[in-house]
C-alpha cells in the first residue's frame, strides 16, 4: 500500500512551519512518504529549501471559501484560502493519507496513524463534538473531492474555513466509531495546559503531535542566537508547556549539519541529563506514582521529549545556517505580505 503524509503551503509565510515539520517527520524516522502541497504563492527559493526535507512538491491551485461573514466569527478572515487543503483528496496516487497542518511539530513516530481509517481525527478543544483538521486520516478519492465541492458550493463552511465544511461533511465522527477518535496526544495545543494542567502531568510524556493555535505562529517570534531562545511576540500569560514547545520548535528549525543547533550544547547536555532520570523514573510512572510536584512535573517532561527530538536528529541531513536564517540576518524569521493558509486549527 502506497501511503504518505500530507501537507500544505499556499504562501512564503507558511513554508517555516513546513520545513520544520517535513524535517520533524525525518527526525522521528517515519518509513512513509513526505508529500506536501504548494500554491503559485511559494517561491523558488523555498521550493528549494523544502525539497531538502519533503520527498514531493505537489502543485495544487489554491481554492478559497469567499466567506468574510463566517470568517469574521473567527476574527481570522485569512483563513478562507485553507479550503486548497481539499485538494488532498486528489492525491490518488496513494491509497492512504494523513494530514497535517504546517504548524503541527511531530515529537514522536506516528507511522500507526495509518491504522486508522477514514475520516480519523482528534476531538476540537473549543468544541469536542468536532474534530480539529489539523490532523487527520484519510483515503483520497476523486469522488470524495468532487462531493465535498459539491457540498462547499451548496452549503458553505459554518466558519469560513476548512474545519466547519469538514466536520458538516464528515458529521457523523463524534457518534459513529470511537475508533475514528484520535487521542488528543495526535493533535495536543501547545498551549492546553491552561484548561488541565494535571491531565498534562498524567499524560504528557505521550504527547505525540504538537499543534500551534491561533494567527500568531512559532516563526513570528524572535529568536535570540547568542542565547538560542526564544523571545515571544506578546507579552501575553502563557503555560510553561508553550513556551518549551515553542523552544523546541525553533531549536529544531536552527539545527544545521555542521552545527547541531544555535543553541548552546549546556543545554543539549542538561536535556539529556533530564532524559536519563526520567527514564530511570519509568517504573513509578508505569504503576501510577509520578512524582508530579518534583522531578515527573510537566516542564522536566517537556524537557526529556526535546532531548528525543535531538537524539534522533538525522546524520545526513545537508544544510547551511544561511538556509535556515532569514535572509534579512534579522533574528525575526521573514513573513511574506499575503495571505497566511492554515486554520488556527
Amino acid at each position: 500500500m502506497t501511503e504518505a503524509f500530507v501537507s500544505l503551503a499556499t504562501n512564503n509565510d507558511y513554508c517555516h512551519g513546513a520545513y520544520v515539520l517535513g524535517k520533524s517527520l525525518k527526525n522521528a524516522n517515519t518509513t512513509k512518504k513526505c508529500v506536501l502541497m504548494i500554491t503559485k504563492g511559494v517561491t523558488d527559493d523555498q521550493k528549494n529549501l523544502l525539497n531538502e526535507v519533503w520527498d514531493e512538491l505537489i502543485d495544487v491551485a489554491p481554492l478559497d471559501s469567499n466567506d468574510p461573514e463566517h470568517l469574521a466569527l473567527l476574527e481570522r478572515p485569512e483563513l478562507g484560502c485553507t479550503l486548497t487543503k481539499l485538494r488532498a483528496w486528489t492525491l490518488t496516487q496513494f491509497e492512504k493519507c494523513v494530514f497535517l497542518d504546517a504548524d503541527t511539530l511531530i515529537l514522536q513516530n506516528v507511522d500507526d496513524l495509518f491504522q486508522r481509517e477514514e475520516l480519523s481525527a482528534a476531538p476540537d478543544i473549543g468544541w469536542p463534538d468536532m474534530f480539529n483538521s489539523g490532523v487527520f486520516v484519510f483515503l483520497p478519492s476523486r469522488t470524495t473531492y468532487e462531493n465535498l465541492l459539491t457540498h462547499a458550493k451548496k452549503y458553505g463552511s459554518f466558519d469560513g474555513g476548512d474545519q466547519g465544511l469538514l466536520n458538516d461533511f464528515f458529521s457523523d465522527w463524534s457518534t459513529k466509531d470511537i475508533n475514528r477518535h484520535l487521542p488528543f496526544t495526535y493533535n495536543t495545543v501547545s498551549s492546553a495546559v491552561y484548561s488541565y494542567a494535571p491531565a498534562f502531568n498524567r499524560y504528557g510524556k505521550d504527547v505525540k503531535i504538537v499543534h500551534f493555535l491561533g494567527s500568531v505562529k512559532p516563526w513570528h517570534h524572535y529568536y535570540n542566537k547568542e542565547t538560542g531562545k526564544v523571545v515571544r511576540m506578546s507579552h501575553s500569560q502563557t503555560s510553561m508547556s508553550d513556551q518549551i514547545f515553542l523552544q523546541m520548535w525553533w531549536d529544531l528549525y536552527s539545527v544545521t549539519a555542521e552545527n547541531k543547533s544555535i543553541a548552546s550544547w549546556e543545554h543539549w547536555e542538561n536535556a539529556r541529563s533530564q532524559a536519563g532520570q526520567f527514564t530511570g523514573r519509568r517504573t513509578n510512572w508505569e504503576s501510577g506514582r509520578p512524582d508530579y510536584q518534583g522531578e515527573d512535573r510537566f516542564d522536566n517532561i517537556l524537557t526529556y521529549m526535546s532531548a528525543m527530538m535531538l537524539n534522533t536528529q538525522p546524520s545526513d541531513v545537508n544544510q547551511t545556517s544561511s538556509t535556515t536564517t532569514p535572509k534579512n540576518g534579522s533574528t525575526k524569521p521573514a513573513v511574506a505580505d499575503g495571505k497566511t493558509d492554515e486554520s488556527p486549527k
